[in-house]
């Protein structure tokens, strides 16, 4: 999925594509790709993603950018989405390392086994929302929840993004054990640079998955991040 991305990915940015124009059927782009409609779907609609297309009911799929600006993940860009998680899962995670009972340990420990022995990254994107609001629940007050509740449908379209194009599974599972084991510890220092650390991580990835092509190359090549 991610050399057939790469490869129309950069005929858009080429100008092989116009703004305007209307990508071929997905009958025709399997056959001349020679790849199966699942994996050239996947592939779509990482390009709508990444904001390049716009998938159009019954009339095809059409480009609406000629650059990957700012990925929009549900209802809210990539952007947005970091800032605010910014300013809200570091301090959660730092009040979740002083107010979180056995229970909530309980759950965290739990949900994390399972994280780092699922293989489905489907299955592993709804535990990793889960994740997040179970830190936000240790922080024990409902607005947080709340909050990570409004955002649940765009961070599990991030993670599944993260996951496909940046391989980002097992490191988030590091990352995630890092923050229980500072919840456990109790140390609210410790469970802010460990939620910072694993968001930066998050737009370090983002960052290279949108980063443009370098220039003078036609095609991507093995050792292109973007392939």
């Amino acid at each position: 999925m991610e050399a057939v991305l790469a490869h129309l990915r950069a005929a858009i940015e080429r100008g092989d594509y116009a703004i305007g124009d209307k990508l071929p059927s997905e009958a025709e782009l399997c056959r001349t790709l020679e790849i199966s409609r699942p994996v050239l779907r996947e592939a779509l609609r990482a390009l709508q993603t990444m904001g390049l297309t716009v998938s159009k009911t019954g009339k095809g799929t059409f480009v609406v950018a000629s650059a990957v600006e700012d990925p929009t993940f549900g209802d809210y860009a990539a952007s947005d989405l970091l800032e605010v998680r910014r300013h809200v899962e570091i301090p959660v995670a730092g009040y979740a390392a002083l107010r979180r009972t056995p229970e909530n340990l309980d759950h965290l420990a739990h949900l994390l086994d399972r994280m780092e022995r699922e293989t489905d990254t489907t299955a592993w994107v709804a535990m990793d929302t889960l994740f997040h609001l179970a830190v936000a629940e240790a922080a024990q007050n409902p607005v947080f929840r709340r909050v990570i509740e409004e955002i649940r449908d765009a961070l599990a379209r991030q993670s599944a993004f993260l996951n496909e194009l940046g391989g980002r599974r097992e490191q988030s599972n590091r990352e995630h054990r890092a923050i229980v084991e500072a919840l456990i510890d109790g140390s609210e220092h410790d469970a802010v640079e460990a939620m910072s650390h694993h968001l930066d991580r998050v737009e370090t990835t983002l960052t290279d998955i949108v980063r443009p092509p370098g220039k003078g190359t036609d095609t991507p090549t093995e050792g292109d991040p973007q392939a």
